[in-house]
């Protein structure tokens, strides 16, 4: 047996066979070529392809320089696999998913669940998401090699509900100095000449292709070809309530007999000072249904009513940004959520609605002349979607920049599944009262 183990033609075998799945699964038949380097590794031994190694060394031992170089080689290479094609660590930067996921998760996201996802740009440095270490401006990767949008194989596909780990789709676009806000929001509220000619407030201006965007994480509302509204803060999705999610906050108007909250109190409801608005005993707080529901069995609670937007209260920062849709954050649609291949009546009535998917995700030079939608030169009355979009909302519903303010998920953007927690820091407190311990290797629902 031992000698089978040994055999170099049962390590060129094993070896090869699993690099062989690995080509199929990626259906990239160009790196076939690497079999003819497993085997010149294990049989002909022609090209010496650890060149950083000595070839015959004294002994038969490396120097440790050369040991730690070749394990640093290894673990970049296992790692960034890992990474691009099985499951990639993510931190939760805010609250927008709170209390389903808290500030301070580290969690791990499933690239299999929905299929990885090929980098447009393969040249990038190493671990890096876009921005190279201790520089705020300075790009992690190089645009001389891009490569179209291609999903593998998955185990399966975005389901309504799921906790999606996505590249921001207003994030082609950034100001460097303000690089947390959508550029096209400031676009809207500043004007353009301000925001390219103010360097000093907003920075350069700066491109980023679609996997080197900003990762966000919200709950998958809808998927292609649902339609969607939202009526009183309530979610409706081909007609039928959104199923009841422990962790959705919806904003309440609290009235105490006293002055202020409490600490023991707010422990008990597991509320944080810093989301509490308001003063002289009246109060907004953020609540699931279950906290909300516990409100009623403390004495010193007067009332608690439920706040949502009025239905005729347009919001002009809400998507699509257009005086034709009365829309606000409670009060939403009907939407229909584009699914490929289906072709849609186009008109200038709903055009604002799909423009950045035509122009943008789409690539389509989009032109409106008069009362004609001109679509690569031609006159456009219909339009046939060529990839599939999804609607992405926080559970805190409240303090979430999501689909109801920038629109659409293109399925190119899509990175993966969030999978589960295996650390969760809270920033608040020190030393080992920082870690929750009950969140740990929770999985995410």
């Amino acid at each position: 047996m031992n000698n089978l183990l040994g055999s170099k033609w049962f390590k060129l075998g094993l070896t090869g066979g699993l690099y062989l799945l690995w080509v199929i699964w990626v259906s990239n038949y160009w790196w076939l070529i690497g079999l003819i380097i497993i085997f010149d590794t294990y049989i002909t031994k022609r090209v010496h392809w650890a060149f950083w190694k000595k070839k015959n060394p004294p002994n038969g031992r490396q120097t440790k320089v050369v040991e730690w170089i070749d394990a640093i080689i290894f673990a970049v290479i296992a790692a960034t696999f890992i990474r691009l094609f099985f499951i990639e660590a993510y931190t939760i930067p805010t609250s927008s998913m709170e209390k389903s996921m808290m500030v301070g998760d580290y969690l791990f996201v499933s690239k299999t669940a929905y299929g990885p996802k090929m980098p447009n740009t393969p040249i990038s440095f190493p671990f890096v998401h876009h921005t190279m270490p201790l520089s705020n401006s300075m790009q992690s990767f190089s645009t001389l090699i891009h490569y179209p949008y291609r999903r593998i194989a998955g185990t399966g596909k975005v389901k309504n509900d799921d906790v999606v780990v996505f590249n921001f789709p207003e994030g082609d676009t950034v100001a460097v100095n303000l690089q947390e806000r959508s550029y096209y929001e400031m676009v809207r509220s500043y004007g353009r000449d301000r925001v390219w000619g103010d360097k000093r407030t907003f920075g350069d201006i700066i491109y980023r292709p679609v996997d080197k965007r900003e990762n966000y994480i919200k709950r998958c509302i809808a998927i292609p070809g649902d339609s969607l509204k939202i009526v009183k803060g309530q979610v409706y999705v081909n007609g039928k309530p959104q199923k009841e999610i422990p962790g959705i906050q919806y904003k309440y108007l609290v009235t105490i007999n006293g002055t202020s909250f409490n600490s023991d109190a707010l422990e008990k409801l597991d509320i944080s000072r810093s989301e509490i608005e308001g003063s002289d005993s009246r109060y907004i707080l953020s609540l699931t249904t279950a906290q909300a529901q516990k409100l009623d069995g403390l004495k010193f609670i007067q009332s608690k009513e439920r706040v949502t937007w009025p239905a005729d209260n347009n919001d002009p920062a809400i998507f699509p940004s257009d005086t034709k849709f009365s829309w606000n954050l409670d009060n939403f649609g009907p939407l229909w959520i584009p699914k490929k291949g289906v072709t849609i009546k186009l008109t200038l009535a709903n055009l604002p609605l799909y423009k950045r998917i035509i122009d943008v995700y789409e690539e389509n030079d989009l032109q409106v002349k008069g009362n004609d939608i001109l679509i690569n030169g031609a006159v456009a009355t219909t339009y046939t979607f060529k990839m599939d979009y999804y609607w992405m909302m926080g559970d805190n519903r409240y303090n979430s920049a999501d689909s109801r303010y920038w629109g659409f998920v293109p399925e190119d953007h899509v990175v993966g599944k969030a999978s589960f927690v295996w650390l969760s820091l809270d920033k608040n407190k020190s030393f080992l009262s920082k870690i929750r311990w009950e969140r740990f290797f929770m999985t995410v629902k």
